[in-house]
Formats: C-alpha cells, sequence, structure tokens
C-alpha cells in the first residue's frame, strides 16, 4: 500500500532500503524515544526491519519526501489489545518540520481505510514534542502515565498514553482541508 500527501510518500519498506533506514534511525536522540528499537541499533537491526512481514490491519511505512525520496523516518500501526497503536520516528534532520504531523494525518486516513475504530498512543514524558504531534492529530490524553520499557533506553520510562476515535479524528480532517 502507498499514501501520498502534498509533501510525502508513505511506502512499504524494501530489503534494499536497509542502509537508509539504519543512517535514519541510528541516532540514540532517536531511539532513546522509542519502545521497541534496541540501542545501539545495529545494521542487521535495520535489515530485519525492512524484511519483516507485517499484518495486512498492522501496515508500516518508510515515510519518504516526494521531491527527493530522502527518509523521512517511519510510521505504522501495531497491535495493542483491541487497538491498533500508532507509532513513528522521524530522522533528527527532519525535526520540527511538520513531518511527523503530515504523515500521522496520512496514517489515520489509513487506519480508516482499514476498519480500525480507535488507535491509541503514547511518548515518553521527556519527549514532549511527540506529545504536540499526537493532540495536533487529535489525539485525547487518557490521564494515564504508565511505566513502558524502551529496549533504547535500557529501562522502563514514564509515559503519557492517547486515544482517538477515528470517526471524530477524520471529520476533523476532512474540515481542516
Amino acid at each position: 500500500m502507498f499514501h501520498r500527501t502534498q509533501n510525502l510518500l508513505l511506502r512499504p519498506a524494501w530489503p534494499e532500503d536497509w542502509q537508509m533506514v539504519h543512517a535514519g534511525i541510528a541516532d540514540h536522540g532517536v531511539v532513546r524515544n522509542l519502545a521497541r528499537a534496541p540501542w545501539p541499533y545495529q545494521p542487521s537491526d535495520a535489515r530485519s526491519f525492512v524484511e519483516c512481514m507485517c499484518e495486512p490491519m498492522f501496515p508500516r511505512f518508510l515515510v519518504t519526501r516526494t521531491r527527493d525520496a530522502a527518509l523521512v523516518g517511519c510510521i505504522g500501526i501495531d497491535r495493542k489489545g483491541d487497538d491498533g497503536e500508532l507509532g513513528y520516528w522521524i530522522a533528527r534532520q527532519h525535526w520540527g518540520r511538520g513531518y511527523a504531523t503530515e504523515a500521522g494525518r496520512a496514517l489515520l486516513e489509513i487506519s480508516a481505510m482499514l476498519g480500525h475504530q480507535r488507535l491509541v498512543a503514547s511518548h515518553f514524558l521527556d519527549n514532549p514534542a511527540s506529545g504536540r504531534v499526537l493532540r495536533k492529530l487529535g489525539f485525547e490524553p487518557t490521564g494515564r502515565v504508565t511505566a513502558r520499557y524502551s529496549c533504547g533506553r535500557g529501562e522502563e520510562a514514564p509515559a503519557a498514553e492517547y486515544a482517538l476515535e477515528l470517526d471524530q479524528a477524520l471529520a476533523g480532517i476532512m474540515r481542516a482541508a
């Protein structure tokens, strides 16, 4: 599956993408904000990531710029109980440019198209920029802060939890368009 936005293309990862993925994520400032990525992030981790098959209802995408195909990051949906969980990372050189929000809006559209009703997400408390992205996408704080293990940190850290009803979010996106 592919999805194009004004500035981005969301596409599947291919085996030949491993070096590009490794270059984008092998930065402790990126990995420490993720739950599942290990640190140090090795070339073998990138190879495994691009070769891993996803469940069709829980896709993940490389986020590339349409103007030059540069890798911006990755975004996807993982299974979390009965919900889908939004997760993403953006390579450091692309921080602060609105790419996470733009890719997130695209993923919300894809999620609704796949039939998801609700998505959840979280961010570590020491990464408030991710919380701002989630709120821009329409996610609401649940009021829960839980200890979540981060492979990149090698320990648990407090994470704020969010939820989003997709029908409400998409109505807001359509009004804004």
